[in-house]
């Protein structure tokens, strides 16, 4: 229990900054909303979506390699592990920025921006930049220095916000009011292309803040170590591809599965904007994710039953956790769905099965210890490139009949195939022994409170105030039930607390 603690107070940290900056990008969207038209952010949605993929081809899963050759057996020396990851990342960054430059024209084009060249250069440096600072940001983790971490993701994500703000109200505003402050570098027609531009700003500062994690030991490439960390890395590599794919092939395919280039983008800019409400569930399944891989590999070194309970334990907080964030999303979503424009609220369907799609995603995530610990990560493999099967036969099939929501669906379907297959194939190779009943019944009673709160209050005609007290009560009601069957003493959790208070 003491190594689940950790774990969690870990997750809290990496949250603050994920959660945070989750939170004020989030706070964009809006802004976003209001200033752009549905087309335009449809751009926005893509060219990120795009990025997205770029990432994890350019990190080619070099975190996870590194973490666990820097506990591995083999090699001594984590610093030798960490400097030979580095220079492979900064070479491969190097070579994406040199083959983006050299093909700018093309790339622009099937970008969707044309005619804006400058888009796609300063998208690609912010890529080539954050793949080779995801080592650096990895050290972090590996050195269990999450407050460092923290800091330096709240500081580029304050500046990238503040650099949004001052590029699309600001700069606009001074235009009108005191044009020569500004008229000597600000373009109105640049439009969106402000968005990228902060963007590159806040990773450039972010690349001066990790120096000190980028000085002190001796760079030097062991080309052994490489090829086995290569090796290793290769499978999740595929498996990255894959699940990114997962989250972003709907939204590269749109526009050639909707005929009217106009309207793919229209649409895509609605199902986008209403795909970031679900973002409070992609929060806490990011900072879950940055505790957890340190997390299982530093427990497997362990020996006896205390690993296992403590993989268990994780699985069953991960689930009611997220349990617990889908329903408060569901409950308030009349509130949460003003952090959009109304001209996007068509899309609100969709927020309900993308959020419980990336809830079988994060089970999928927590299951994966069993093939990473047993080095035999060509398993996620496998299990992401069914999953990005499913997706993409669905969104062929789906997406020219329902449109966007054929997007959703297909997400749920492949996460939930991805699910399965990774369980029931890990109880042959890995058996941990999951409290499959527990969670299941803790997944039937969330459905109970969703469909009380959502349609039995919806139906009683209650106000607004009282609706939302209602649905309060039903939150309440499931971490009650959630620490009375687990047997958690509130008096016991409350106590490090009181204790702070008395000290103080």
């Amino acid at each position: 229990m003491a190594g689940v603690k950790s774990l969690m107070k870990d997750t809290a940290i990496y949250g603050l900054s994920s959660i945070v900056g989750r939170f004020l990008n989030w706070m964009l969207v809006p802004l976003y909303t209001n200033v752009f038209a549905a087309q335009d952010y449809g751009v926005v949605t893509f060219v990120y979506s795009v990025v997205a993929l770029a990432m994890v081809i350019l990190t080619y899963g070099m975190e996870t390699g590194f973490f666990r050759f820097a506990n591995h057996e083999r090699w001594k020396d984590p610093m030798e592990v960490y400097s030979t990851c580095l220079i492979s990342l900064a070479v491969s960054s190097a070579l994406f920025m040199v083959l983006v430059a050299v093909f700018v024209g093309p790339v622009t084009v099937w970008m969707e921006c044309d005619g804006h060249p400058s888009y796609v250069l300063m998208m690609a440096a912010c890529v080539a930049l954050d793949a080779f600072l995801a080592l650096p940001f990895g050290y972090l983790r590996y050195a269990r220095r999450p407050f460092r971490f923290a800091i330096v993701r709240l500081v580029n994500i304050g500046l990238n916000i503040g650099l949004n703000l001052f590029f699309i109200l600001l700069c606009p505003w001074l235009m009108e009011k005191a044009p020569s402050t500004v008229d000597w570098f600000y373009r109105p027609d640049f439009g969106i292309g402000y968005i990228f531009l902060a963007n590159l700003i806040a990773s450039a500062v972010n690349l001066l803040m990790m120096i000190p994690e980028l000085r002190g030991f001796r760079w030097r490439f062991n080309p052994v170590l490489w090829r086995e960390i290569l090796a290793y890395s290769a499978p999740l590599l595929v498996l990255g591809i894959a699940g990114i794919m997962n989250q972003t092939i709907d939204k590269i395919l749109y526009p050639h599965l909707v005929p009217d280039s106009a309207r793919a983008m229209y649409e895509l800019g609605i199902y986008g904007a209403n795909y970031k409400i679900a973002v409070i569930l992609l929060v806490f399944l990011q900072a879950f994710r940055f505790a957890y891989e340190p997390f299982i590999f530093s427990r497997n070194k362990e020996d006896g039953a205390g690993k296992m309970q403590a993989y268990r334990d994780a699985m069953k907080y991960f689930v009611v956790f997220a349990l617990f964030i889908f329903l408060g999303v569901m409950f308030y979503l009349d509130i949460i769905r003003y952090f959009i424009s109304p001209a996007y609220f068509s899309g609100l369907a969709v927020v309900p099965v993308v959020m419980l799609a990336e809830l079988f995603f994060g089970i999928f995530f927590n299951l994966s210890v069993w093939y990473k610990l047993i080095d035999r990560t060509v398993w996620g493999m496998w299990f992401s490139l069914l999953g990005l099967a499913v997706t993409i036969v669905l969104n062929v099939v789906l997406v020219p009949v329902i449109g966007y929501m054929g997007c959703a669906v297909g997400a749920l379907c492949s996460y939930g195939t991805m699910m399965v297959a990774s369980y029931f194939v890990g109880l042959r190779k890995y058996p941990i022994g999951y409290p499959v009943g527990r969670i299941l019944a803790y997944f039937g009673f969330a459905a109970l409170l969703y469909a009380a709160g959502v349609y039995g209050v919806g139906a009683l005609g209650a106000g607004d105030i009282v609706a939302g007290l209602l649905r309060a009560v039903l939150l309440v009601v499931f971490v009650l039930v959630f620490v009375r069957r687990e047997g958690i003493s509130l008096k016991a959790l409350a106590g490090p607390l009181a204790s702070k208070l008395r000290r103080r």
